[in-house]
């Protein structure tokens, strides 16, 4: 059964229901580098994050969570709704447009996986859900913090007492959640990334209630109307069953053809079932792979080698930059066609969609200090011939 990808302090425990010992002050599970590791918080000091196992295939799985566990404050790892921002240092909107299009990217989903240098990490993907946009931008960004910041107290923050809404000092978008520098020239509290969410808002309903009661007291205001996001749910994780493939294929080939139909186009799958190539035999391997986990939308297993959908467009290592700190990157999770099924992106008009994005970041895991540093993310499509 799937456990939930949890918060640094606070999160769900697969040993729930069991007595602990007097030592023990709090117990907490977290998602860190590639596995859940269970730590028991005694009265002596933390030892810190510890290194995870080799080879360890963890699984994302989405599960619908009280809206308080999702706060930033609680350290998720979720899909869609507003960002959950680490560091409150935020990225500039500009960083958030689509190379294509120009309009602001939404939070696809975000993945808190600390690793040995940084005790709080997380790694946020936006994307452009425009309709029918050409080149439409995929980024991903990654912050990290330290035990001792600037921004959480170093001790555990119980989850009913973490605060409902994010600090009013943080100037978000109300449409989006990203960085607001731009306020309603009449009321001048509502905050907007830019002009296209400020006036999608005024359309959506802030036109009737700029300047009234409606916008509740200073530093209190209400989040935009305008659905343009998302839909916000928990990734909560499992590790991969290392059961043989063997068994029972037949039935579980028959659940991922299931799954997978309502992500693919029938000429796409018809195409494959025309040929026997190499094409055929990486997109049979990938099939046979997530038939043990039909569900799954998320696979993680940093400095392992990713489940590629289809023999193209397969990068070198010399297509994966750098990162900015000389570093090489490696591969940490990859993003699986099946989320496709829970965004309601037919809901929006758009025309999203991907056989795999897989994410790079930096193998040393650098410090940005406070900021949001750009990590590389390679898509891959679905072939058909």
């Amino acid at each position: 059964c799937a456990v939930g990808i949890p918060n640094s302090f606070i999160g769900h425990s697969s040993l729930a229901g069991t007595t602990a010992p007097p030592a023990v002050l709090q117990q907490h599970v977290t998602w860190q580098g590639a596995h859940l590791h269970h730590h028991v918080r005694m009265a002596a000091p933390d030892v810190g994050p510890v290194s995870p196992d080799p080879g360890a295939v963890e699984l994302g799985f989405v599960e619908r969570a009280a809206p308080a566990r999702l706060l930033g404050s609680q350290f998720p790892s979720k899909v869609g709704g507003r960002p959950a921002w680490l560091s409150l240092e935020l990225p500039g909107p500009e960083r958030l447009r689509c190379g294509g299009c120009a309009r602001p990217l939404l939070l696809l989903l975000q993945v808190y996986a600390p690793r040995e240098r940084a005790f709080h990490r997380a790694l946020m993907l936006f994307c452009c859900a425009a309709p029918r946009c050409a080149r439409r931008r995929f980024v991903a960004l990654r912050s990290q913090l330290g035990r001792v910041n600037d921004f959480y107290p170093a001790e555990p923050q119980p989850e009913a007492q973490a605060p409902l809404r994010p600090p009013p000092e943080l100037r978000l978008c109300r449409v989006c959640g990203a960085s607001g520098p731009k306020t309603c020239s009449r009321c001048r509290r509502a905050r907007y990334c830019g002009e296209e969410h400020q006036r999608a808002d005024w359309k959506a309903g802030h036109r009737a209630e700029c300047g009234t009661a409606a916008l509740g007291a200073a530093g209190d205001l209400t989040d935009s109307t305008l659905n343009v996001l998302f839909p916000e749910l928990e990734l909560v994780t499992e590790r991969e069953d290392e059961q043989d493939e063997d068994e029972c294929e037949e039935t579980l080939a028959a659940a991922a053809d299931v799954c997978m139909s309502e992500v693919m186009e029938e000429k796409v799958l018809d195409a494959m079932a025309k040929h026997t190539t190499k094409e055929d035999r990486i997109f049979a391997k990938f099939k046979k792979r997530i038939a043990l986990a039909p569900d799954q939308v998320l696979r993680y297993d940093r400095g392992g080698s990713p489940l590629w959908v289809s023999g193209d467009n397969i990068p070198t290592d010399s297509d994966i930059p750098n990162c900015a700190c000389g570093a090489r990157r490696e591969f940490e999770f990859q993003v699986m066609p099946q989320l496709l099924n829970h965004l309601k992106v037919d809901r929006l008009g758009e025309s999203l969609d991907w056989g795999t994005l897989v994410v790079y970041t930096c193998a040393q895991s650098c410090d940005p200090g406070n900021a949001y540093i750009l990590e590389f993310i390679w898509k891959q499509d679905f072939s058909a011939e």
